[in-house]
């Protein structure tokens, strides 16, 4: 009957932090309005549910399980909409096994976090590698070792405090894509997992709880500093996004945008020598936009250049013809991402509010 107690506090516990989660959404700085207070309100939906598998359902190192921690539905600190990402549960104790084949993506990294998103939200970096440096056989068949010491072919470090496994796969467009396959399994954990534990059960609902809790809090904070520099990048040291589980190969430019109904947001860089580049538009929580029916993002395949080699975004509440257009999807404020890949130069895009009343059309 103890257990039955036990279990019955966490679950009390578990709804009790969901509830103080819900602050975040009604912060003073956070826009009031209708949409952007429903998304808040899903948003938590949405962490519950990635910290619920993330905890809950596939949470054994000893038998891990490739999930999505972001995808269409769940998205967190600014999900890239050409990504096809994959999690899985690690242990530092422990050595895996990824084996699988290579679909027709442009980029694909793996890497191992100690992951705090429960904690204080950090999700360090203890081993990075890349595609382009692995042994990859004719059929595009590979196999990936991971571990703490060094191992025989391709092999992806990790140490004592590594418990997450984070693979990036980066498709230039959506349509057409072919997802690798891949799979994990543990080399030396036991044959069978042991039956569910009471305290296993409420050790993860208290972590699923502070997931949802932390993760949200992280992203409103980095929002207020965005805020104070509406509608431009900002240049914010890189060692802070490496810190919440930045690509080191990845060059990261937040900002906030705001625009009232007759503005638009014209944005212009140039373009370094680079692997991949994309900019996206975010709501306030910082999720990608609805990527699955709106224009809210554009990359190196997609946009247009100009003749001198750089490239014009326009982020207006309607779209123009000619223009590498994104949308607000009927958002009057948001976040906004600018992405270069293994670059060799980082410039930082200029912004402009506009009228959309003095734009032209271009040539298609």
């Amino acid at each position: 009957m103890q257990e039955d107690t036990d279990l019955e506090a966490a679950w009390a516990a578990f709804c009790d932090r969901l509830k103080v989660a819900g602050r975040t959404v009604l912060r003073p700085e956070a826009p009031a309005a209708d949409l952007d207070r429903a998304e808040g309100y899903r948003y938590l939906t949405r962490l519950l549910r990635a910290g619920l598998e993330r905890s809950v359902e596939f949470a054994d190192p000893d038998f891990p399980v490739f999930y999505a921690l972001s995808h269409e539905t769940i998205k967190i600190g600014s999900d890239n909409p050409d990504n096809v990402y994959r999690n899985a549960v690690i242990s530092g104790d422990r050595r895996y096994r990824i084996t699988g084949r290579l679909g027709n993506a442009e980029l694909l990294s793996f890497g191992t976090k100690a992951d705090g998103l429960s904690a204080d939200g950090d999700i360090l970096s203890t081993g990075e590698i890349d595609i382009g440096a692995m042994a990859v056989d004719a059929d595009g068949r590979f196999e990936l070792i991971v571990a703490r010491d060094p191992q025989p072919g391709n092999w992806l470090p990790m140490t004592q405090a590594s418990s997450m496994l984070l693979v990036r796969e980066t498709h230039g467009p959506r349509t057409g894509r072919i997802p690798a396959e891949m799979t994990i399994a543990c080399l030396d954990g036991p044959v069978r997992p042991r039956p569910l534990a009471a305290a296993t059960l409420a050790a993860a609902l208290e972590k699923t709880a502070a997931f949802v809790d932390v993760t949200a809090g992280v992203f409103a904070d980095w929002m207020v500093r965005f805020q104070e520099q509406p509608n431009r990048f900002s240049e914010i040291d890189q060692a802070e996004w490496r810190r919440i589980g930045g690509d080191p190969a990845i060059f990261y430019l937040w900002g906030y945008w705001t625009l009232e109904p007759d503005e638009a947001l014209l944005i212009e860089s140039e373009v370094p020598a680079c692997r991949y580049w994309n900019v996206q538009v975010n709501n306030y929580w910082d999720e990608s936009l609805d990527y699955r029916h709106f224009q809210i993002h554009h990359n190196n395949r997609t946009a247009r250049p100009e003749a001198d080699g750089r490239v014009r975004i326009l982020l207006s509440h309607q779209p123009m013809a000619g223009w590498n257009y994104v949308e607000t999807a009927g958002h009057r404020c948001g976040a906004i991402m600018w992405r270069w890949v293994s670059a060799d130069a980082h410039p930082i895009p200029r912004c402009q509010v506009v009228k959309r009343a003095d734009l032209a059309p271009l040539p298609g």
